[in-house]
């Protein structure tokens, strides 16, 4: 049985010579990545790249928290922040903690979502704008948002697009991103749930992308994040901000490999032989470590404690307490 051809509604864009380029390298990225000594550092890694895209994504609208209070909070303490702050935040950790239960391509979990992102901050959280809406700038009003009686429409045209579209999920992702933007659904938090869904359809791609902090670059280059979707704007198309969302993940997966991968992800051996034996028994005295890996307990002492300085391993509860490898799950 032959699939059946979409013939609604398409983004208008065009695949540039920029655009190729930008895929191939992230491509190209994304193969050293899966053939490297990266793996035994993803939950690690999952969980700074959590902190660093919930922190990114916040500030872009203007949160003041930073990387320390969000890891804070996500250890469930009490954090200093003006109520609306603490509520964004609450908001994103809690739905970025669903992040691999959502399915990109159903509508319906946008709306949840949406729901678990602004609960503390809105009465009519996961449901579409009842009215219509201007998205500001420095110059006043950069975009009128389309009526809001053909939201509802627009989004349901846009999802059977995401659904059947066999373009290039690098491609796909920031299509849909953009047309979120232009289409801004909700009275409030459109910017981050459109990074958001961008970051989800790219990690069903692709489990890699749960360790690209892509929202804390795009914090870095607001200005060139907003510049992208005006330009979109008064050219009727998303080439512009497809060509911006690329370079921000190709920047992002450099970061990684530069700031995380070389100083994390290539442990040495003894290194990497201390974590397993951890991950198999987390109460593993450094003696017993010594036989095993086949190197001096005062060594194996080195070892460990530089494990916790890099924040790959945390010791909980003292001398009787045990070893935890960080955000491992």
């Amino acid at each position: 049985m032959k699939n059946k051809v979409y013939n609604g509604y398409q983004p208008p864009y065009q695949i540039t010579t920029k655009i190729i380029d930008l895929i191939s390298k992230i491509s190209l990225n994304i193969g050293k990545l899966e053939v490297s000594n990266i793996s035994i550092n993803l939950p690690m890694l999952r969980k700074i790249n959590q902190i660093k895209t919930i922190t990114g994504t916040l500030q872009i609208e203007g949160n003041r928290l930073d990387e320390e209070r969000i890891t804070a909070l996500l250890e469930g303490k009490r954090v200093l922040g003006t109520m609306s702050e603490l509520a964004e935040a609450n908001g994103a950790i809690a739905l970025y903690k669903q992040i691999e239960m959502l399915d990109y391509k159903n509508e319906k979990d946008l709306l949840k979502s949406h729901k678990i992102l602004m609960s503390e901050l809105l009465k009519n959280a996961g449901s579409y704008r009842k009215s219509d809406v201007g998205v500001g700038g420095k110059s006043g009003v950069v975009h009128i948002a389309p009526p809001h009686l053909r939201v509802p429409e627009l989004m349901g045209e846009l999802f059977k697009w995401l659904k059947s579209s066999n373009e290039h999920p690098l491609i796909k992702s920031s299509v849909f991103h953009y047309e979120f933007e232009f289409i801004h659904p909700f009275v409030d938090g459109n910017g981050r749930m459109g990074r958001f869904w961008q970051s989800l359809i790219l990690q069903n791609w692709n489990s890699y992308f749960s360790i690209i902090p892509i929202e804390s670059i795009v914090r870095d280059k607001q200005q060139e994040y907003y510049q992208a979707l005006e330009i979109c704007g008064s050219e009727g198309e998303s080439t512009a901000f497809i060509e911006f969302m690329l370079e921000s993940i190709d920047e992002a997966m450099d970061k990684v490999g530069n700031e995380v991968g070389n100083k994390v992800g290539n442990l040495t051996l003894n290194q990497q032989k201390i974590v397993e034996q951890i991950k198999l028994d987390n109460k593993i005295s450094a003696t017993k470590l010594s036989q095993i890996v086949g190197i001096s307990k005062r060594k194996i002492e080195e070892n460990l404690a530089k494990l916790k300085e890099m924040k790959v391993i945390d010791r909980v509860g003292g001398t009787r307490g045990f070893w935890e490898v960080v955000g491992n799950d």
